[in-house]
């Protein structure tokens, strides 16, 4: 019991004389033992390292999961020690509606076809984003955890050592400096300049045995910035698989609907043929007209329902096709197109082509031309130019 007062004591008294020191330090009344520039820029170095890590950390946070009230589930459930539950992307929701619209509306018709295909691609693009997330939190997210809550709260409680080691070897500066002028005014103070000069040598080995510890840890940041530039790379690799993945997807996709629609039109535009007048059945859509000029020259391929337009359909030649003697354009190539058939033109990204409309085509299809070869292109595709 006397041995804890004691110490309770010596703790305290420690306690009071670092927060004297402190405080004098502030204000300007006591001297401050200054570390080297080294250190210094060490000690910035690691700060500006712990600010940076945790902007990217959160934010990149918020890219994987842009759910505020999901992020602190997922949080309380780290700190809890237990597994996060599997939670359903936004993509496979969507698609789980799609396909339930589908069964409703009747999967045979053209509307259900579709809904069917684009709910199967909202899938597989939720089960991408599931993989890029679980990937990204493995690879990235979690090595930066690791320094903010491991190495970092090393550092810091060391770095709060050695500024207590500091005070300790000022406030003895303070102490010996006083014993000494007491001295020169008469020999009884000697004893207490003796231990003071003791008092300062313990706490100088301890400060600079503490600052070497501290030492190590700053400079084991350029460690840390080499491991976590190794993860930089890995997120990047994992984004860019999520992002590729999606894009080819979606070219799936829309090669799937561009290859249907005149199909589906068609079978519409059949079903409809009874509440439909005679002009609206035989009229190409307003949209072709919109895309490119209407060319007179060329005679206008008649539609008949229940049979679909030749055109349209494809059935034609294009190298028997001749360009109408006005309305071609020129057309810079968006995306690769790999030709269905062989009334396709193949297409490769960034290429210049010439394209225009027949009468009665489909309107989401052109000719293209490229030197000697013809065929349909697909207008999405394209950036036509004026």
């Amino acid at each position: 019991m006397e041995f804890n007062v004691k110490k309770l004591a010596s703790d305290a008294g420690v306690f009071f004389s670092r927060a004297m020191q402190f405080t004098e330090e502030k204000l300007g009344q006591a001297e401050k033992t200054e570390l080297d520039a080294h250190f210094e820029n060490l000690l910035a170095r690691a700060d500006c390292t712990k600010n940076w890590t945790e902007k990217i950390l959160r934010q990149t946070e918020v890219l994987l999961q842009p759910n505020p009230s999901a992020r602190v589930e997922e949080f309380l459930y780290e700190k809890l020690d237990r597994k996060v539950p599997s939670r359903v992307t936004n993509g496979e929701l969507l698609a789980q509606y799609m396909t339930e619209a589908a069964n409703d509306f009747g999967p045979g018709t053209p509307y259900g076809k579709t809904l069917i295909k684009v709910g199967e691609t909202q899938r597989r693009l939720g089960a991408a984003e599931r993989e890029f997330i679980r990937s990204a939190s493995i690879s990235f997210l979690t090595p930066l955890r690791n320094f903010l809550e491991g190495d970092w709260r090393t550092i810091s409680k060391e770095r709060r050592i050695l500024q207590n080691r500091r005070l300790d070897l000022d406030a003895c500066k303070a102490r010996l400096k006083k014993a000494k002028a007491a001295e020169a005014k008469a020999a009884l103070w000697s004893d207490e300049v003796e231990k003071a000069e003791h008092e300062l040598r313990l706490t100088q080995t301890e400060f600079d045995r503490q600052a070497e510890v501290t030492r190590l840890l700053l400079e084991g940041i350029s460690s840390t910035h080499v491991n976590h530039l190794r993860c930089l790379h890995e997120f990047v690799e994992s984004q860019t698989n999520y992002y590729a993945q999606c894009y080819q997807f979606m070219l799936d996709l829309q090669k799937q609907l561009g290859s249907s629609k005149g199909e589906i039109f068609s079978g519409t535009f059949v079903g409809n043929a009874e509440s439909a007048s005679p002009a609206a059945a035989t009229s190409p859509p307003a949209v072709a007209a919109a895309t490119l000029p209407a060319v007179p020259t060329i005679p206008v391929v008649p539609t008949i329902v229940g049979v679909p337009n030749a055109v349209a359909e494809g059935v034609l030649n294009p190298n028997e096709v001749k360009p109408p003697a006005s309305g071609t354009r020129r057309a810079r190539v968006l995306y690769d197109y790999e030709a269905a058939d062989s009334t396709e033109l193949a297409l490769l990204a960034d290429e210049m082509i010439t394209v225009y409309s027949l009468p009665g085509m489909d309107p989401d299809w052109l000719i293209g031309e490229r030197g000697n070869q013809k065929g349909k292109v697909p207008v999405t595709y394209l950036e036509l130019l004026s």
